[in-house]
């Protein structure tokens, strides 16, 4: 049975509401101010909210709206604005707040359990679609992450028992070396870890609209100065600074600094891991009158069309001969923060020829 609030300062209205929609089996809640409204909603976490705009005062529901939307616990509760007076400037601004719908007054019971109805349905589909995607999240998860975490985990066991064992008999020299090996593959592992708890994030927010929403709102004010430091780093832990060529024209872009770093990073990363020294790795980060783009190209190995049409998250290109673990899942990763953010991301490459990752932003 769902759980349906109705919020309006008319207790005539409210009393005609809540038969009607028991009639259909609906169990109904009420409140009869904005403030009494934000307390129910949070309390009774109902499937939908269907609420006045003017409740003794302008613009009540929109306030009641803003409120809810703020709050993660109520954020994503189906929420209708019923109103006499649905003028195009205040239905934008209801929509704009994250209003699902409006239900002009005076309404028939007809059009009131077709709202109803329409809005709970989009709901339950919206929750089908996202326990379908968390479950083939969930079993793509299990069947990879213990086989990509076993490398690096194998490297620091092994070298680690050597030296509880053998301490005594290594040189200084080797006991270095074995301890580097130790730390290269906890932070191969760490980084891993990390890739799999951001992908896993992603799949979240992607079934979410208002997560979306909020997570277009940010933004980062001097992209050229992201580039410029994640790339250098990335060619300097590399040991290529002199390969890094970097072509950046600074322009605001719609997306927080870390993830636009974190796509910087992984495009960069893997221009450098698939090419090798002395090949060219540009850069290019440039505005066009329809948004804002980044280029990493370089002059590697390359890639197949059929390796590119598989990538994905848990893909990885020529695992057995270039032994390279994340690969899909850090490209992956990168894809799913453009699109999330009305963006692009292309690929154009050949085996032997380099390759040229693009990716396209909205303008702010």
């Amino acid at each position: 049975m769902s759980k349906i609030l109705v919020i309006d300062d008319e207790s005539f209205l409210r009393d005609m509401i809540r038969y009607a929609l028991e009639q259909k089996g609906f169990e109904v809640i009420e409140a009869m101010s904005s403030a009494d409204g934000v307390v129910q909603a949070q309390e009774q976490r109902p499937d939908l909210i269907l609420c006045d705009v003017n409740m003794g005062q302008p613009d009540a529901g929109y306030t009641t709206l803003a409120q809810l939307r703020a709050d993660p616990a109520t954020a994503v509760i189906p929420f209708i604005l019923m109103t006499g007076l649905a003028d195009a400037a205040g239905m934008r601004h209801g929509m704009d707040l994250g209003a699902d719908d409006y239900l002009p007054k005076p309404f028939k019971v007809d059009e009131l359990y077709a709202t109803v109805n329409a809005r709970l349905r989009k709901a339950q589909t919206v929750r089908e679609e996202a326990e379908k995607k968390l479950s083939i999240l969930r079993s793509q998860i299990s069947l990879m992450l213990p086989h990509e975490m076993r490398t690096p985990l194998n490297g620091i066991i092994s070298n680690a028992e050597m030296l509880a064992e053998s301490a005594a008999a290594l040189d200084p020299q080797t006991i270095a070396e074995m301890s580097q090996e130790i730390c290269q593959s906890g932070q191969r592992l760490e980084r891993l870890i990390e890739n799999f708890l951001i992908y896993a994030q992603l799949e979240i927010v992607a079934t979410d609209p208002q997560s979306i929403s909020r997570l277009r709102a940010a933004k980062t004010i001097q992209p050229a100065q992201v580039v410029r430091a994640a790339a250098m780093a990335q060619a300097e832990k590399a040991g290529r600074l002199e390969d890094l060529r970097l072509d950046l024209a600074d322009t605001p872009l719609p997306m927080a600094e870390d993830y636009f770093r974190k796509i910087v990073v992984e495009l960069v990363q893997n221009a450098l891991r698939f090419s090798d020294a002395g090949l060219a790795v540009r850069v290019r980060l440039q505005a066009t009158a329809a948004d804002v783009e980044l280029t990493v190209r370089d002059d590697g190995r390359g890639f197949s069309t059929e390796q590119i049409s598989r990538v994905g998250a848990y893909m990885q290109f020529e695992r057995k001969m270039q032994d390279e673990q994340g690969f899909g899942l850090g490209l992956a990763i990168a894809k799913k923060l453009v699109e999330l953010h009305g963006g692009e991301l292309t690929i154009d490459s050949n085996p032997g020829i380099g390759s040229t990752v693009t990716v396209k932003l909205p303008a702010t």
